[in-house]
């Protein structure tokens, strides 16, 4: 993973994170078959794609960009990593229902897996 990889990666969390707080205060009982709906379930799946990569590729950023002191950064990685684990987890939940309500929306920005994840990677990002 390059760094321009982790930046994308972390770009499409910001963008579906925002996404999911607008959500949220919609108030809805479930996206049935609207545009929102729609937008949800694909900002839940970008969000999937960019955990993945960041639990199954974020070791691969110490060796591509050289890092160092490189236990420092294995030590980080290894968090932001079982972060995105856990994120992604619950994030396949709630693309596992067949309607998503804006109260789920609003537990899943809730979650403190999400939100640690999201600080790993601000730190992350901003020493790499």
């Amino acid at each position: 993973m390059s760094r321009d990889d982790l930046k994308a990666h972390i770009d499409a969390l910001e963008k579906a994170y925002e996404f999911f707080l607008s959500y949220a205060a919609l108030g809805a009982a479930g996206e049935e078959a609207s545009k929102v709906g729609a937008q949800l379930r694909d900002y839940l799946g970008r969000a999937e794609g960019a955990l993945s990569a960041l639990e199954h590729d974020l070791s691969g950023l110490l060796e591509a960009e050289n890092l160092e002191p490189a236990g420092a950064y294995r030590d980080v990685i290894a968090v932001t990593s079982a972060d995105a684990a856990k994120a992604g987890a619950a994030v396949r939940l709630v693309l596992a229902q067949e309607t998503i309500s804006s109260q789920l929306i609003d537990n899943l920005n809730a979650s403190t897996h999400l939100r640690a994840l999201l600080t790993d990677l601000f730190l992350l990002d901003d020493v790499v």
